[in-house]
């Protein structure tokens, strides 16, 4: 029964094809960036509900997030994630436009087949993944607190059900020194120019140091007012990621350190803001595992992540230390296309993108149902996730 179910999820997304390629075609066209997105919140709950979900705008506190639902009983609940923003001045270079037309895709199918489905099915509108958080302000006020599983899919350059994310953050640094005039009184000023500039070669003199996918990046957002005045004021923004949370957290430390140390040095005030960041993705084996053979059955080859492989951050990494979670990524473009390029974007609007798009609907749909299906999956996927929470 479970085969026909998910041969009817195939058909019925195949049906949808020119639709779901539509709306991804609608959200790239006009893109919105981060918590601006009102009319891709629009486009997307009107298919959704024109299918039979019951729709809610402005869930957890953020006007262009959203939740559908459609089912019986109360749980299991399987949410599947949509992101829909853009990048500024790039437009959709992530493939954003692809993650919500798949989510809403998988929501159709789904519902196609809700009378042999037992559980609820929510397709979450998650905006601002570019920096704001929107899946980690959802989590804090309860939108997934009765979820069971989540997953969504990302664009990429490989088939990938495994591949990790970088927990990262943001710090802010801002050096106070003493105004004065740098030819007539240069020994009357305190330079907080040179405080940041030795803060920039203080971190660089640590990155022999660093791990292989530590990263810590900054410019300065603030060094002066005129080249003939000692600068009573700099600032700069230092993005930190690596691995886990937990060692991104030591290089936070690492980079306040080398701030301190050049204040010293000049005789400068040192203020700091740690910006909260992202986790690191727990992608968990045994929905991952699931998602890799409907992924299969579609005909696509799954590889594992190099060591070597390219890695960013994302929202999703907060919600998988949540609940069992994953964030694979289909291939849309050669390996040697970056994402958040301008290379990249073009993949976002051709027929690669519309078939990876398509092939994620249905492999997220039969996902789903394996997890409804067979309860074992889920008790077993939150026995992992529970394992990887002690660690």
């Amino acid at each position: 029964m479970q085969k026909n179910i998910k041969k009817q999820i195939i058909t019925e997304i195949d049906n949808q094809a020119e639709i779901l390629w539509g709306l991804s075609k609608s959200l790239f066209n006009t893109p919105e960036i981060s918590l601006q997105e009102f009319q891709a919140c629009q486009i997307l709950t009107d298919a959704l509900k024109s299918s039979g979900f019951s729709i809610e705008i402005a869930v957890g506190g953020l006007q262009t997030a959203f939740r559908a639902t459609m089912g019986q009983n109360q749980q299991p609940t399987i949410a599947i994630l949509a992101e829909y923003d853009a990048l500024v001045g790039l437009g959709h270079a992530c493939g954003h436009n692809l993650i919500a037309s798949a989510a809403v895709g998988a929501g159709m199918a789904l519902a196609a087949v809700k009378p042999k489905i037992n559980g609820h099915i929510q397709v979450i509108g998650t905006p601002g993944e570019e920096g704001d958080g929107g899946k980690i302000l959802l989590a804090k006020v309860g939108i997934f607190a009765f979820v069971d599983a989540a997953m969504m899919f990302h664009p990429a350059s490989k088939n990938m059900v495994l591949r990790r994310s970088l927990a990262s953050s943001e710090l802010f640094i801002e050096f106070f020194g003493k105004a004065s005039h740098a030819a007539a009184a240069p020994e009357e000023g305190i330079n907080a120019l040179d405080a940041m500039i030795l803060t920039f070669n203080h971190i660089n003199a640590l990155r022999p140091t660093f791990g292989p996918k530590d990263r810590v990046a900054g410019i300065i957002l603030e060094g002066g007012k005129a080249s003939n005045i000692i600068p009573a004021h700099t600032t700069a923004e230092f993005s930190v990621r690596s691995l886990t949370a937990m060692r991104r957290d030591v290089l936070i430390e690492k980079v306040i350190s080398c701030a301190k140390a050049a204040a010293e040095v000049v005789g400068c005030q040192l203020k700091f803001e740690i910006k909260p960041g992202y986790m690191d993705i727990i992608p968990n084996k045994i929905m991952a595992g699931l998602f890799k053979s409907n992924l299969e059955a579609l005909g696509r080859v799954v590889v594992d992540p190099d060591l070597n492989e390219r890695m960013g951050s994302t929202d999703m990494g907060d919600i998988s230390h949540l609940i069992p979670s994953i964030h694979p990524y289909l291939a849309i473009a050669p390996e040697n296309v970056a994402g958040h390029t301008l290379e990249f974007k073009e993949y976002c609007i051709a027929e690669s993108g519309k078939v990876a798009m398509l092939d994620a609907a249905k492999a997220l749909a039969m996902t789903a149902i394996d997890l409804l299906s067979n309860p074992e999956f889920l008790i077993k996927a939150k026995e992992e996730l529970s394992i990887s929470q002690k660690q």
